[in-house]
């Protein structure tokens, strides 16, 4: 395939041929048509995102959002949740307590007695089901249904809920048209078949815990390990790496600890990094394990972060530029469906980060722009690069400025276009 007539960094306004997967030739643009024109628009390497769970992503075509945004109040709960036939499943999302207060069986029998609804938290950790949703999974009985609160438990609850149709064909589309070539899927627990489930997907995935890809340890504070135990855990699956679920301050120390004890390797990460204490900086640095956060969370949770986060831990909350700026390898990923799945809002979101955690344009784009095993070293088009590529509209210049998802026109995995032709 030969590209034409697009900005390619330190190379100026060139033809790009694309051969075997890979790029082939990069040169100075010549008379004649090639397959694409690319109209003096950029060409870029292909965005990866660095945290995403696909499955739950593809389930949200079967899923009412209930979250503040969405339903906004108690009425607004209450019309979602009974919307549809009577007696139909309802599959709810994005549920934070801001919404009607703390939701249990009982809580939800009155909002919608005449059908089985199960509720989602926005975290993902959490399943709220009605009294109709138990008796029908036969979880009515023996005290097994409790209150209907049930935390991560996703694995046996699986088992007793009609099948979710899964829109994978969508998100694959909707991530070709955000510049998204690859994905590493961050389910702390991933079943052997989810990489033939998820291979309807045009893009790139790296799934953890499966293959050479790391080994996700989900923390939660009321079962947290001692240091010595993570360590013993983080020897145990040695050499490989391991990317660590951190959303509180005791859990980064823990896993800060844990990691100096056992010993860090190349591709070690913490995900999210909530909450990073600025005393910590020095101490991840030094261990160069990768951070990789969500900037866009402190705007599209604001609210809620006001009230639901400790106040001495306000102003640590997902740092950004202090982390690059203690060196401390940095990267982004969406955490689809628990928040925006485009890359080209979450860039924005860090530019526009207050309390001095903003960073620079280039920069943001750069979070999504690194290797799929090691998230901090930033792909260049060159040629022998793969050929995962984002072609957009307008120059590089202009696509920062604009920072939206509008200026793609086109992807390509291993040289193969995966947009709509035009």
């Amino acid at each position: 395939m030969l590209i034409t007539d697009v900005e390619v960094e330190g190379y100026g306004r060139v033809d790009v041929r694309l051969g075997g997967g890979r790029v082939v030739g990069i040169g100075r643009p010549r008379a004649g048509r090639g397959d694409v024109d690319g109209r003096g628009g950029a060409l870029l390497v292909g965005l990866h995102d660095h945290h995403v769970h696909l499955a739950a992503l593809a389930a949200e075509a079967a899923s009412v959002r209930v979250g503040p945004a969405e339903a906004g109040n108690r009425d607004g709960l209450v019309g979602a949740l009974r919307s549809g036939p009577p007696g139909e499943w309802v599959r709810a999302v994005g549920y934070h307590e801001s919404v009607a207060g703390e939701l249990d069986r009982w809580v939800l029998d009155d909002f919608a007695p005449d059908r089985p609804v199960r509720v989602q938290h926005r975290s993902g950790a959490l399943w709220m089901w009605n009294s109709a949703a138990l008796r029908a999974a036969g979880l009515d009985g023996g005290g097994d249904g409790g209150d209907g609160r049930f935390w991560r438990e996703d694995e046996r609850l699986r088992g007793f809920t009609p099948p979710v149709r899964l829109d994978l064909r969508g998100v694959g589309a909707r991530a070709a048209a955000y510049g998204i070539t690859g994905f590493t899927n961050a389910d702390p627990h991933p079943g052997q078949g989810l990489p033939e489930l998820l291979s309807l997907l045009p893009q790139r995935l790296v799934v953890m815990g499966l293959g050479d890809a790391p080994v996700k340890f989900l923390l939660d504070d009321a079962t947290l390990p001692t240091p010595g135990e993570l360590a013993a855990s983080v020897a145990a699956v040695r050499p490989r790496p391991v990317a660590v679920h951190c959303v509180t301050r005791v859990q980064l120390l823990v896993t800060l600890l844990a990691l100096e004890e056992a010993g860090p390797v190349a591709g070690d990460r913490i995900e999210h990094g909530s909450v990073i204490p600025a005393e910590t900086l020095p101490w991840l640095a030094r261990l160069g394990v990768t951070v990789v956060t969500q900037p866009h969370f402190p705007e599209e949770r604001g609210r809620e972060y006001a009230t639901d986060v400790d106040p001495d831990d306000q102003a640590h909350l997902y740092r950004c530029r202090s982390l690059a700026e203690a060196g401390i390898p940095l990267a982004a990923g969406t955490d689809a469906p628990y928040g925006s799945a485009d890359p080209w809002a979450v860039m924005r979101a860090a530019v526009e980060r207050s309390s001095g955690e903003a960073v620079d344009r280039r920069a943001a784009l750069d979070l999504f722009a690194g290797e799929p095993q090691h998230p901090s070293r930033v792909r260049r088009l060159t040629v022998g690069s793969v050929a995962d590529l984002c072609l957009l509209h307008v120059p590089l210049k202009e696509a920062l400025d604009l920072m939206s998802a509008d200026v793609v026109r086109a992807t390509f995995v291993g040289g193969r276009r995966i947009t709509p032709t035009e």
